[in-house]
């Protein structure tokens, strides 16, 4: 554990990638691996991760992500989308997934399947693609702490036009939105003024709330 701390100090939103040097795709797996790992709400995943190295269509995003040039001096860009809602089709193959996995059907997981059926479809579709992005971010975070572990530079990007995006990739056509983007790379040896930087976080009696 102490080398991970080491490793979230050493991390930082980077601001200039070096162009030339692209991230393996034996770590790329590795930080790909360890967000379908991570939590989901019932556990049912209601997000997708599009991983853009096309250069050409990362400069069609460039203009509508405020010509940030991390999306492409990186050498592959993260799309976390969200479905836009929750359909009973996508619960059911989420519970059906389970149940084949498993190799059983359980009482208790069937009554929790209607229970979440009942509770989700008749929502307002906004509503559910709302709760949908909040679960794309715990992939978000474990995105940053996979890629500080595997050494790449990794920047979380909330400033650019989802529907621009959307369009770009066609994710409006899957039923998906998307919800945060992720330049993966390596820092620049110059140019950046954020990478000597001293980490500035609140300290632990400011931020940690300890009942006992």
């Amino acid at each position: 554990m102490s080398d991970l701390i080491s490793k979230l100090q050493w991390r930082y939103a980077t601001k200039k990638f070096n162009p030339a040097k692209a991230v393996p795709q034996e770590k790329l797996d590795r930080i790909l691996e360890a967000i379908r790992l991570t939590a989901t709400s019932s556990g049912m995943q209601p997000y997708e991760v599009i991983v853009v190295s096309n250069k050409e269509v990362r400069e069609k995003i460039v203009p509508v992500a405020w010509n940030q040039a991390q999306i492409t001096d990186g050498s592959h860009l993260l799309v976390f989308a969200a479905w836009d809602n929750y359909t009973a089709d996508r619960i059911n193959a989420a519970f059906d997934l389970v149940n084949t996995e498993r190799g059983f059907v359980n009482e208790g997981w069937e009554n929790y399947r209607k229970m979440i059926l009942g509770a989700y479809v008749p929502r307002d579709a906004e509503v559910n693609y709302q709760h949908a992005a909040r679960q794309a971010y715990i992939g978000v975070g474990t995105a940053l702490i996979a890629a500080a572990e595997e050494e790449v530079d990794a920047t979380p990007m909330e400033g650019f036009d989802p529907k621009a995006v959307d369009e770009i990739l066609g994710l409006d056509k899957r039923g998906l939105r998307s919800v945060v983007i992720m330049p993966l790379g390596y820092r620049a040896d110059e140019g950046d003024w954020l990478v000597n930087l001293k980490k500035v976080r609140r300290s632990r009696e400011n931020f940690v709330t300890e009942v006992k």
